[in-house]
């Protein structure tokens, strides 16, 4: 894959999801315009704001996913306007730091490879965050293994010209890809997102059986996220080409 491609890899997330916060049933039944509706009410009130943005942004993201064509960008960038501000509000909040990482990563799809060097470095800076905030944050696990993914499939002479050209790239590879969804998946095991992930990592590793076995997992998963839908159908079309 070429290094513009592999820049290109969405960084979809997953979330395991909670109902205790006004708007988390909304989200968690994937009735996300009543989610958006109660979590922007919860704004109002000024209670909470970082953890009524950062759900907000999770929301927006969501959206982005499952909206067809180039029109997904708006989402993300509203996304990625309203997690930063969670950030700004409490630099501590551990999903602030996710989601924005996740927002910055879907709208880099949209972006030049300069500005997509430039972006690798402060989505990694907000995963980083993420992860030494909450350990066992597996939605930033998750993506993080996405981003390594990414970065495996860049080879040295696209390095070496990204370098001299646009910047150096983030170090990480396939290795940290694998250990970062397999820390996702002991966190979080019924998440379709992990599972899907890591069965396209050991696919273009050339390791069928273990891709299989992942996609089989993702395939057998509760639905938790609009877009788990599509990662599904990708699994079962997958495992029946290669039965």
């Amino acid at each position: 894959m070429s290094f513009l491609l592999a820049l290109l890899l969405p960084l979809a997330a997953s979330t395991t999801g909670s109902t205790a916060f006004p708007g988390d049933t909304e989200f968690l039944y994937r009735q996300y315009p009543s989610a958006i509706a109660a979590y922007e009410s919860r704004l109002a009130t000024g209670v909470d704001s970082a953890e009524a943005l950062w759900r907000l942004a999770r929301v927006e993201v969501c959206m982005g996913d499952i909206t067809e064509g180039d029109e997904g960008e708006a989402w993300y960038r509203k996304g990625e306007h309203l997690a930063r501000t969670a950030v700004e509000l409490d630099s501590l909040n551990p999903n602030a730091h996710t989601w924005l990482a996740v927002a910055l990563g879907s709208i880099a799809v949209y972006e030049g490879s300069k500005s997509k060097v430039r972006m690798s470095y402060e989505i990694k800076y907000h995963l980083d965050r993420a992860v030494s905030l909450n350990p066992n944050d597996d939605v930033a696990f998750s993506v993080l293994g996405s981003f390594y993914a990414a970065l495996g499939n860049v080879s040295w002479m696209e390095r070496q010209l990204a370098r001299m050209f646009l910047g150096r790239l983030p170090e990480g590879g396939y290795a940290e890809a694998e250990a970062s969804f397999k820390r996702a998946i002991t966190i979080a095991p019924d998440v379709v997102r992990h599972h899907y992930a890591l069965g396209l990592l050991y696919r273009a590793l050339d390791r069928p059986e273990e891709a299989r076995e992942e996609f089989v997992k993702a395939a057998s998963l509760p639905v938790r996220l609009a877009r788990d839908v599509n990662d599904q159908r990708a699994a079962q079309q997958y495992l029946a080409e290669s039965q």
